[in-house]
């Protein structure tokens, strides 16, 4: 049975790990470099417009944003990693909240996302082993599949599948945002999951 969103709001943005939102509850994350779509896909997941702010210049998400959905679980929109413009400061300061935030423990789920167009980067490996090695399930979702045909969709998704699957991941989906594509396949994917009871 599908995640049904009855409700979503956004909720706090957080610079410091250690005021992360009471009380707590089911976490899922999001993450990836930044441009990749996390926040289109949070939006479309939700049904929202632009709950989740989107731009178009890459860094722009710097903090830890919460999204309370069906007043019981919250999705977490992570900053986004990679942008080479960024200052070697803020790096540092991204690395410290996004560690700070993950080493909390509360996430109970990565939703991981790559551009279906690209090779995951060295920066997405380690992100996806780090998760894997601290028992934090990842679902990866390859963003942009507008920006391919059906063929090549396909033929990236077998690829992806191949260039992965020495990591024990749930499941690897396809998206866009843009023509609105794969939002019932993540939320049935989201539903299944929290039916097992992963969400308490």
């Amino acid at each position: 049975m599908a995640l049904e969103i009855k409700s979503a709001e956004f909720l706090t943005s957080v610079a410091d790990p250690a005021r992360l939102p009471e009380p707590p509850r089911a976490e899922i994350a999001f993450a990836g470099r930044s441009n990749v779509g996390k926040s289109s896909l949070i939006n479309l997941l939700l049904g929202r417009r632009a709950l989740a702010k989107v731009s178009a210049a890459p860094g722009k998400t710097r903090l830890v944003n919460y999204f309370l959905v069906n007043g019981e679980l919250y999705f977490v929109d992570l900053p986004g990693y990679g942008y080479a413009r960024t200052s070697q400061e803020l790096r540092r300061q991204w690395a410290a909240l996004v560690e700070g935030y993950l080493r909390t423990g509360r996430t109970r789920l990565v939703v991981q996302l790559l551009d279906i167009r690209h090779e995951p980067t060295r920066q997405d490996l380690d992100g996806i082993a780090w998760f894997c090695h601290n028992l934090v399930p990842v679902v990866v979702v390859l963003t942009k599949a507008d920006k391919l045909g059906r063929g090549a969709q396909a033929r990236a998704l077998l690829a992806m599948r191949e260039r992965l699957k020495a990591l024990p991941l749930l499941q690897i989906l396809t998206s866009s945002s843009r023509a609105r594509s794969g939002r019932d396949e993540l939320l049935g994917f989201l539903g299944a999951w929290i039916k097992k009871g992963h969400a308490t």
